[in-house]
């Protein structure tokens, strides 16, 4: 009996691991930088939806419903350099530079700047092919007021 009551309340479905193409991949880098200072927080979700529906033409429903199976990616796909050559390899410069620029803005999201973040991010630009001078640059337009990488 109990059995069949706990099946009225589980969920009728289950978020499957999808392909790893290369706007799934970006999604779980973006999981990947909200998790890296180990506190996966709700404004941090908000932002990941925002961009994921602006992206893809999604709902807000919906792009709850992408991130979900990209956290799922991310949880099977531990390396952050194997998830960044996906992109790589399938997505322009202005593309990946515009994906790094929303990757600053997922580890921006709660207000703070955590090194394990940007360690995350640090990773993902050198493969992305963006060099030590632009990520500053690009960084730089979402970092008004933030302080550097050393507290200043």
């Amino acid at each position: 009996m109990f059995e069949r009551l706990f099946e009225i309340f589980r969920p009728s479905y289950e978020t499957k691991v999808p392909e790893a193409d290369a706007e799934h991949a970006f999604g779980a880098l973006m999981v990947r930088v909200a998790k890296a200072d180990r506190a996966y927080l709700h404004q941090e979700l908000e932002r990941m939806d925002f961009i994921i529906a602006k992206r893809n033409g999604l709902s807000a429903l919906e792009a709850a419903k992408y991130r979900a199976s990209c956290e799922k990616l991310e949880e099977v796909m531990p390396e952050t350099a194997e998830l960044s050559r996906i992109i790589a390899s399938e997505v322009s410069e202005e593309g990946r530079e515009m994906m790094f620029i929303s990757l600053w803005e997922v580890l921006l999201a709660d207000g703070h700047k955590h090194r394990a973040e940007e360690e995350v991010i640090d990773k993902v630009a050198t493969i992305f092919g963006i060099g030590t001078n632009r990520a500053t640059v690009l960084a730089a337009n979402v970092l008004p007021g933030m302080p550097n990488k050393d507290g200043t």
